[in-house]
C-alpha cells in the first residue's frame, strides 16, 4: 500500500491543541485506534461491539484546520483513504516535543516495518536546524476490512439532552463510583436529567434543570421516536459506571458543546461532543438491564 507523502502541521498552537486536547483524550479511552487518513479529514476510531459490552468511539477532524500542507496517496484513486492500527499516546508523546517547535512534519514510511514518522524543527542560537524525529510503529490494516470502521449511524433516539458542565458531571460521577459499579442516566425533552445509582443499601439522586434539548427534527428524522413523546416522561439508560468516568476523566478539551442520547430500546446509549466545528467526537456505551 503506497503511504501519504507529507503533512505538514500548521503552527505550533495547533501541534499543542492536536496534542493536549485531542490525543490525550482518546488515548484516556483506548490504548489502540484506528487512524483513518482521507483527502479531507482524519479520524481516531475504536470500534469494539458495543452489542457485547464494549464501547465505540468516532473522532472526525478537518485537516484543513491543522495542516498547511496534506498530500496523501491511498491504495487507488477510487479509494484515496489509508487506515492504520496505532498507539495513541505514543503518537502524544511524540508531539509533547513539538510544543515550541518551528515546524513539525508527519509522514508515513517503512523502516524495516510500518512507522508515522513525525520530525520537529526546534529553534536553534546556530544557523543550522535542530531536527528531532520520532518514528512511531504501525499496522496498516487492508482494504478488506474498511468497512468495519466506518462511521455509526445516528441511532433513533428517545431523548436527546445537553449536558450539564463536564467538570461538575464528572465529579458527581467520581463520588458515586465509590456506592456502586452502575449509574442511571435519565431524561427527558424538558431539559431535566438525572443521575442515580441503588444499591440495597442506599439510593442517591442528582437532578439536572434547564440543560436544553437539541432541536434534531430536521436531521432525516432521527428523532422520530420522540415526536410525540410525553415531554416529562423519563428515558433512562443503565450503564458501567467505570465507562462513563473513564470517558468524563479524559475529557481534556473543552467543548462547546456536549450531548447525550438516549436509547431504551436498542439497548445502548450515544454521547456525542462537539469542538467549535474543529472536532467531533462521538462515543457509544452499552446498555445495562436495569431491574
Amino acid at each position: 500500500m503506497p503511504f501519504s507523502k507529507h503533512l505538514r502541521l500548521a503552527s505550533p498552537f495547533w501541534v499543542a491543541w492536536l496534542t493536549t486536547g485531542v490525543i490525550n483524550t482518546i488515548s484516556k479511552l483506548t490504548k489502540t485506534c484506528t487512524l483513518r487518513l482521507t483527502v479531507c479529514k482524519l479520524y481516531f476510531i475504536l470500534s469494539d461491539k458495543v452489542a457485547n459490552g464494549g464501547a465505540s468511539m468516532w473522532c472526525e477532524l478537518c485537516q484543513g484546520n491543522f495542516f498547511d500542507e496534506f498530500q496523501m496517496e491511498g491504495v487507488a484513486a477510487e479509494h484515496n483513504e489509508i487506515y492504520l492500527e496505532l498507539v495513541p499516546e505514543n503518537l502524544s508523546r511524540a508531539l509533547k516535543t513539538a510544543h515550541s517547535a518551528k515546524a513539525v512534519k508527519i509522514k508515513l514510511t517503512n523502516k524495516h516495518c510500518p512507522c508515522l514518522r513525525v520530525a520537529v524543527e526546534l529553534p536553534s542560537l546556530s544557523s543550522s536546524s535542530r531536527i528531532v524525529t520520532h518514528d512511531i510503529p504501525v499496522g496498516v490494516i487492508p482494504r478488506r476490512i474498511w468497512n468495519d470502521f466506518r462511521e455509526p449511524t445516528m441511532p433513533d433516539f428517545d431523548v436527546s439532552i445537553y449536558l450539564p458542565v463536564l467538570k461538575i458531571m464528572k465529579s458527581v460521577v467520581e463520588r458515586m463510583k465509590n456506592l456502586s459499579n452502575f449509574i442511571v442516566i435519565e431524561a427527558n425533552l424538558s431539559g431535566e436529567m438525572n443521575l442515580k445509582i441503588e444499591t440495597d443499601l442506599v439510593s442517591v439522586t442528582t437532578h439536572f434543570k434547564d440543560l436544553g434539548n437539541p432541536p434534531w427534527a430536521s436531521e432525516e428524522g432521527c428523532q422520530s421516536s420522540a415526536q410525540g413523546r410525553n415531554l416529562e416522561s423519563m428515558a433512562e439508560a443503565c450503564i458501567d459506571i467505570k465507562k462513563l468516568q473513564q470517558l468524563l476523566a479524559g475529557q481534556q478539551v473543552n467543548p462547546t458543546k456536549a450531548l447525550c442520547n438516549i436509547m431504551q430500546r436498542v439497548k445502548r446509549r450515544l454521547k456525542e461532543r462537539q469542538w467549535s466545528g474543529d472536532l467531533t467526537l462521538l462515543y457509544l456505551l452499552s446498555l445495562l438491564p436495569s431491574d
